[in-house]
């Protein structure tokens, strides 16, 4: 069974997904990140693929994006410090990135390298929905490859729906139509947003993120969905702190996470 399956009908609330930038803030530390967030508690990781244009994300993550490419990163290079990752580490793990890289690496090379590293699923923020349905949704579900799409405020309740019935792993709640980045707590407008997706009762689960940094809009999130995901907090305690391990028990305290 598939790792993201599994955990969801393990557990459906109180989930934390954390984002990471490949290659930030040392090119070979993919391994020592996602073993200090297994170790440290986390339910699944969501492994950043830089790429020099990345729209949907703020200061953080690009700073980072920039760093990781000085460094070195790449697909190829990544996928070859997966390879072993199953030897250590058993949560879910997504590969996230931006269609351009993807496509180079073409496709159907991409779904069989993730399978062969023990990758779960993937997350393509500018992957549009007609082309995921037209031309990636068969080659995913051969290799056993979830495809996560992403929600915000402005997607009509048309196309939730549709999005709904055609993935399943999670649907990824995003809390706002701007870029990532921390907020100190969601305002009234978000929080009506996300209590009119639950309402929808849809079939697959949700996990909320884009400005989860702290204990506010960390219970926000698992109030209104199965948990929620944090990237740019983590990725700047990964820049602030002398390992990733020690970047987890900060992020954990500023969550307010307890274990």
């Amino acid at each position: 069974m598939n790792r993201i399956t599994q955990l969801f009908e393990t557990r459906r609330m109180g989930i934390l997904s954390v984002y990471f930038t490949a290659g930030y803030p040392e090119p070979d530390n993919t391994q020592a990140v996602l073993e200090a967030l297994q170790h440290g508690g986390v339910d699944m990781a969501e492994i950043g693929i830089p790429f020099s244009d990345p729209m949907a994300d703020g200061p953080v993550i690009q700073r980072a994006a920039m760093q990781a490419l000085r460094n070195g990163m790449s697909l190829r290079r990544l996928f070859g410090q997966l390879k072993d990752i199953r030897r250590t580490v058993q949560m879910p793990l997504l590969l996230m990135g931006y269609l351009n890289p993807v496509m180079q690496y073409g496709f159907d090379a991409f779904c069989r390298s993730c399978a062969d590293v023990g990758i779960d699923g993937m997350i393509i923020p500018d992957l549009p929905f007609a082309d995921y349905m037209a031309d990636c949704r068969t080659t995913a579900v051969r290799y056993g490859l979830k495809v996560i799409m992403l929600i915000t405020p402005e997607t009509s309740d048309e196309r939730i729906r549709l999005i709904d019935g055609h993935t399943d792993g999670f649907i990824y709640l995003v809390s706002s139509a701007a870029t990532t980045g921390a907020q100190h707590a969601f305002d009234d407008d978000r929080l009506a947003y996300f209590r009119r997706i639950d309402r929808m009762n849809l079939r697959n689960p949700r996990l909320i993120g884009f400005g989860i940094s702290n204990r506010a809009t960390f219970d926000a999130a698992v109030a209104n969905a199965s948990g929620a995901i944090v990237g740019s907090k983590f990725v700047q305690l990964l820049g602030e702190t002398a390992s990733p391990a020690e970047a987890v028990t900060l992020l954990k305290k500023k969550l307010m996470i307890n274990g």
